[in-house]
C-alpha cells in the first residue's frame, strides 16, 4: 500500500501505545530476543499489523558499519553553548575513540530549541545501533520521551535516581565536598556559594550537596552568603554587578556552580575594587581551559570528559549485544581539585597544595 503524501509513518512508540506495553518490549519482539509471553507477543504483532508498522531491515555487521549518535540538545541554551564547546568536545573525544576500538561509527546531531518530542521522533527512524544524549539541560520527563523511542540509550552529564534509564555523570556530592574540605582547611568559617537558577540537573545535585556537605563538616550555611545568578558568564557578571551595587556583605570566600559562572563573578569582583584571593577566595566546577589563563588562575574540580565518553560506549556497547532486556545502569565518575591562585589567603592556615 502506498503512503499517502504528508501521512508520517508509525513508530515504535505507536505500537508500544497500541498494545500497551514499553517500546523496549516490543524491540525484543520485533528482534526474537528477550523472555516474551506469547500473549504480549500476540499483542505487539497484531499492533504492528494494524498499524501497517514496518521495522527497518538490519543488518549483519559484516553489510554496513554499525553506527551510534551522539544527540547534543539543548533546550533553552543556558548551559549548552558556546561557552561549554570544549567540554563537548572532551565528550566527543571519549565517546570517539571507543566506539571506533568497538567498531562502531559515531554520528554528532545537534539539536537546538527544539521540542523534545520531534527530536524522539526522529531518532525513531534512523538508523542506527543506539544513542548517547547529553542531558544537560533535559527534564526527567524528556529522558522518558526519549526511552519511549525503545533504542539503547545512555544519558550523560546528567543523574536521576528513580528514572528507569541508564546515566554516567560526575560524581557531585564527592567533587562539592573536596571543595568545602579545602576551604575548611585553610580556616574559612564562613563559605558562599554561587548558584543559579537555570534549572540543569548537576546544578541542583550541587546545590544539593552544598548544604549536605556543610553540614557533614560542621560549617554554619548563612542564608545571605547563598546567591542566585544567571549560568552565563556575562548574565553572571550583571548579576553579581546588581548585588554588590546593593551594598551586600560578601563571605570570605564562595564555592561557584561551575567555572562559566565563576568567570563571571570574579570579573565583577576584581571591577568592584576587590582581591581574588586576598579579599574573597573562588573555587570553580569542570576545569575549562580559560580556568588556567585568567587572572587569577582558577582553582576548579575537574571531571574526566573523555572518561564519561568512554563509559558511555561501554555501557552502550553491551546493551545492544544483549540477548534480552537489561536493568538500569547508573555510574558517577570521580573528581581532583585543579589548585591554583584563587583560593589562596595570607590569613588562611594551610596554603593551596
Amino acid at each position: 500500500m502506498t503512503a499517502q503524501k504528508g501521512v508520517v509513518p508509525p513508530t515504535i512508540r505507536d505500537v508500544a501505545r497500541v498494545a500497551g506495553v514499553s517500546p523496549a518490549t516490543v524491540s525484543l519482539v520485533l528482534n526474537g530476543k528477550g523472555e516474551i509471553s506469547e500473549g504480549t507477543r500476540v499483542r505487539v504483532l497484531k499492533a504492528v499489523e494494524s498499524l501497517s508498522y514496518t521495522p527497518r531491515p538490519s543488518k549483519s555487521r559484516g553489510e554496513a558499519s554499525r553506527i551510534l549518535r551522539f544527540l547534543k540538545i539543548a533546550k533553552h541554551g543556558h548551559t549548552v553553548n558556546r561557552d561549554h564547546s570544549n567540554f563537548i568536545s572532551d565528550y566527543i573525544d571519549g565517546m570517539s575513540m571507543e566506539a571506533r576500538r568497538r567498531g562502531y561509527s559515531l554520528e554528532v546531531f545537534s539539536h537546538e530549541e527544539q521540542p523534545v518530542s520531534v527530536i524522539a521522533d526522529q531518532v525513531s527512524s534512523a538508523s542506527v545501533n543506539g544513542l548517547i544524549v547529553l542531558g544537560t539541560e533535559l527534564s526527567e520527563s524528556d529522558i522518558a520521551t526519549i526511552q519511549a523511542v525503545g533504542r539503547p540509550t545512555i544519558f550523560i552529564d546528567t543523574f536521576y535516581d528513580v528514572a528507569d534509564a541508564s546515566f554516567v555523570n560526575m560524581n557531585n556530592e564527592d567533587a562539592v565536598h573536596t571543595v568545602l574540605a579545602r576551604f575548611k582547611d585553610e580556616g574559612f568559617r564562613r563559605i558562599g556559594f554561587v548558584a543559579s537558577h537555570v534549572e540543569t540537573t548537576n546544578f541542583r545535585l550541587r546545590r544539593d550537596a552544598f548544604f549536605k556537605n556543610m553540614e557533614r563538616l560542621d560549617l554554619p550555611v548563612g542564608a545571605a552568603d547563598v546567591l542566585s545568578v544567571e549560568s552565563t558568564s556575562d548574565g553572571a557578571y550583571a548579576d553579581t554587578m546588581t548585588l554588590l551595587k546593593s551594598g551586600a556583605e560578601l563571605a570570605e570566600c564562595y564555592f561557584c556552580t561551575n567555572d562559566v559562572i565563576a568567570f563571571g563573578f570574579m570579573k565583577a569582583l576584581r571591577e568592584h575594587g576587590l582581591r581574588i584571593p586576598d579579599d574573597v577566595s573562588i573555587i570553580g566546577f569542570d576545569n575549562l581551559p580559560q580556568s588556567a589563563t585568567i587572572h587569577p588562575p582558577l582553582t576548579t574540580i575537574d571531571v574526566s570528559k573523555r572518561k564519561i565518553g568512554y563509559l558511555a560506549v561501554t555501557l552502550l556497547d553491551d546493551m545492544i549485544n544483549a540477548t534480552e532486556a537489561q536493568p538500569a545502569v547508573k555510574i558517577q565518575v570521580g573528581a581532583r581539585l585543579i589548585a591554583r591562585d584563587s583560593d589562596r589567603c595570607t590569613n588562611a592556615t594551610a596554603g593551596a597544595a
